[in-house]
């Protein structure tokens, strides 16, 4: 015999699934949600703002036009409903004239009703019922309680009028009333004012909005500006307390780390400096030894070692001192690929979109040329090309060379590192000449990219805001 625990593991499994299922379809539904959802600040804000508002009036005015229509509407149609009753006791008690005269100008002078009587006959057959009307509903409902009579009604013929008829024991009694009569026609007003008011309120809401965000967006352009290395024009603290604390934290986190560049541009340039001075030192003693062997070998290692610290500087030193400045890149370009065939490489270039791009020109020509350089070193053929379209500046390089594998291609990047087992052994370096690529790339707010090139070897792909 199974025990209690054992019938229940079934149900909690089948408990379990669905649950997951109702999460995982919560999930697929809020993703789907959040993708139509606007991403931007002053957007985001206007639908928290707006979305209660036509919420809250949606459910006010279908709350008040429920009640009121069907109240109001309820009341004029009873008293619609009660005139004709009366018309129809009048009609049935008392004795009328030959044309019902008298019954005609009471209804008409007292009650505001056309009153005819139709000789005895069947009804009319029933009009179109409209898809949605409280009149027709409400007025029928109360001349079948409160004359229980046969009866026609058309409340859609005519847009300012109704038509009732009701047959009685030897003629039919025709009554036409104005539509207002047992009608709320004026709800509309209601409709207006509260459609007016509700403009009112999201234009206050977007003119507060757009103060109180913009700001905001003045300081994110300010920290963008300031990332790329571009100068910031005029950024003063502004709008509400917490967004002028984070523009004041913002504008003293630029004033240190502009005296942090300060002090390291000045201490480089003296270390530069005193390097040179020994360097130059090593050079006349040497000059002194004459031409030996010896001598040539230690003359090789000075130039090498003032090349590592050429290159140590440039990577320290970074692009920070340099203005940002429309450039022309064919013209880079053009003179990259001059400077490649000069050392007997054959190099082409091409260039598509605007020609005049924002940019740090010399660090940014030292990214491009360490990149060509590179691939001149370990390539017989270099192609470059770049295009300046939404905004983007995308430059790549091509090559013929060997090649990087794909899990080294990050690795190439780290300050020193070489792949001297992949590449040629014979071609000299400090290991830094990506590294301060990419260093000047992600200057500029961008960065770069290597993949495998259509000419067999490496291309590298620079990738910068413009």
């Amino acid at each position: 015999m199974a025990s209690t625990s054992d019938l229940e593991k079934p149900r909690k499994r089948t408990v379990g699934r669905v649950t997951r299922r109702a999460r995982g379809a919560y999930r697929r539904f809020a993703r789907a949600i959040a993708r139509r959802m606007p991403k931007g600040l002053f957007p985001r804000s206007l639908l928290i703002i707006i979305t209660p508002m036509v919420l809250l009036q949606s459910i006010i005015a279908f709350v008040f036009m429920e009640r009121h229509w069907d109240l109001v509407t309820r009341r004029l149609s009873e008293a619609v409903t009660r005139d004709i009753a009366a018309i129809i006791t009048v009609l049935e008690e008392y004795p009328q004239d030959e044309a019902y005269q008298k019954i005609t100008g009471l209804a008409a002078n007292d009650l505001s009703l056309s009153v005819s009587i139709l000789p005895d006959g069947p009804l009319p057959p029933p009009a179109p019922q409209p898809f949605f009307s409280l009149l027709d509903r409400t007025l029928s409902r109360e001349i079948r309680t409160k004359i229980s009579r046969p009866f026609w009604i058309d409340t859609v013929g005519r847009s300012s009028l109704i038509e009732i008829r009701i047959k009685l024991e030897k003629l039919v009694l025709r009554v036409v009333a104005r539509r207002s009569m047992a009608y709320a026609s004026n709800t509309h007003i209601f409709i207006v004012w509260m459609v007016a008011a509700s403009l009112v309120l999201v234009t206050l809401a977007i003119l507060f909005l757009r103060n109180q965000i913009r700001p905001i967006q003045r300081l994110s352009d300010a920290a963008e500006s300031f990332g790329k290395g571009r100068p910031i024009a005029e950024f003063q603290p502004s709008g509400a307390r917490e967004v002028r604390m984070a523009s004041e934290a913002f504008i003293e986190m630029r004033r240190r780390i502009e005296r942090q560049i300060e002090q390291r541009t000045t201490m480089l340039a003296g270390v530069s400096h005193d390097l040179r001075t020994i360097l130059t030192r090593f050079q006349l003693q040497l000059a002194l030894f004459g031409n030996e062997p010896e001598v040539d070998e230690l003359k090789r290692d000075v130039e090498e070692m003032r090349a590592m610290l050429e290159g140590y500087l440039d990577f320290a030193r970074g692009d920070s001192d340099e203005e940002t400045v429309r450039v022309d890149m064919p013209g880079m370009l053009a003179e990259l690929v001059a400077d490649a065939e000069r050392g007997g490489t054959k190099a082409s270039w091409r260039f598509s979109g605007a020609t005049r791009v924002p940019l740090k020109p010399n660090a940014f020509k030292r990214c491009l040329a360490n990149l060509v350089g590179n691939a001149c070193n370990y390539a017989d053929t270099v192609e470059i090309s770049g295009s300046h379209r939404g905004g983007w500046l995308t430059i790549e390089v091509d090559d013929d060379g060997p090649g990087i594998a794909e899990e080294e291609r990050e690795n190439v990047f780290k300050p020193f590192h070489r792949l001297d087992d992949a590449r040629n052994q014979d071609v000299g370096g400090t290991g830094l000449g990506l590294a301060i690529a990419r260093d000047i790339a992600r200057g500029h707010g961008g960065d770069i990219a290597l993949e495998e090139s259509p000419l067999g070897g490496l291309r590298a792909v620079v990738h910068v805001p413009g």
